[in-house]
């Protein structure tokens, strides 16, 4: 294509964008539900000190609940954890969710399906829904990790759970909550 040919096609293509209508930043496609946020929506920046978050005692689990729905439109949720050795997860499934969990302090033992590693600072695993999965703190020191969820919402689980009674947790009441949120044990 010689320039003149370049020009010519660059023009037309910019030309056509000119016809596709405009969405404001507080408009929604048609076909977008209320309570799904828009990528179209207007995003408020938010800085997150480090001892700032929601701060939660998730069964044992210590959470610091960084961005939420709310936050991100719905799009992601970020959790800094902070755990002594032997705390952990038992297996479990998410029916609407992705993770991914990087290490940044210590060691994890890291199982997903029918394999288990260990991750130390630095590793991260990616655990698509579906793929059952669990972690535990191993070693002699605390495991410090960022747990990243697509898309956001199951900081609500997070919230109901961290309501329950202090001491030994009831696993039914425990199960019934996570799978009203779409996670269950295996």
């Amino acid at each position: 294509m010689n320039r003149n040919d370049f020009i010519k096609s660059t023009a037309l293509s910019i030309g056509a964008l000119a016809t596709l209508p405009i969405l404001s930043a507080q408009e929604k496609p048609a076909n977008q539900s209320s309570t799904t946020a828009s990528p179209l929506q207007k995003q408020t920046p938010k800085i997150v000190k480090h001892k700032e978050g929601l701060k939660l005692n998730v069964l044992g689990d210590q959470q610091n609940i960084k961005l939420t729905a709310k936050d991100t439109n719905g799009q992601y949720t970020l959790i800094e954890q902070y755990n002594d050795p032997g705390i952990g997860i038992p297996a479990h499934v998410h029916d609407n969710e992705d993770e991914v969990f990087q290490v940044l302090e210590g060691e994890v033992a890291m199982s997903i399906g029918e394999k288990t590693s260990t991750l130390t600072a630095g590793d991260l695993i990616f655990c698509p829904r579906g793929i059952p999965h669990s972690w535990k703190v191993i070693g002699d020191q605390k495991a410090k990790a960022i747990l990243s969820i697509f898309p956001a919402g199951l900081e609500q689980m997070f919230m109901a759970l961290a309501e329950l009674p202090p001491g030994p947790p009831n696993m039914e009441l425990v199960s019934k909550i996570c799978a009203q949120h779409g996670v269950n044990f295996v």
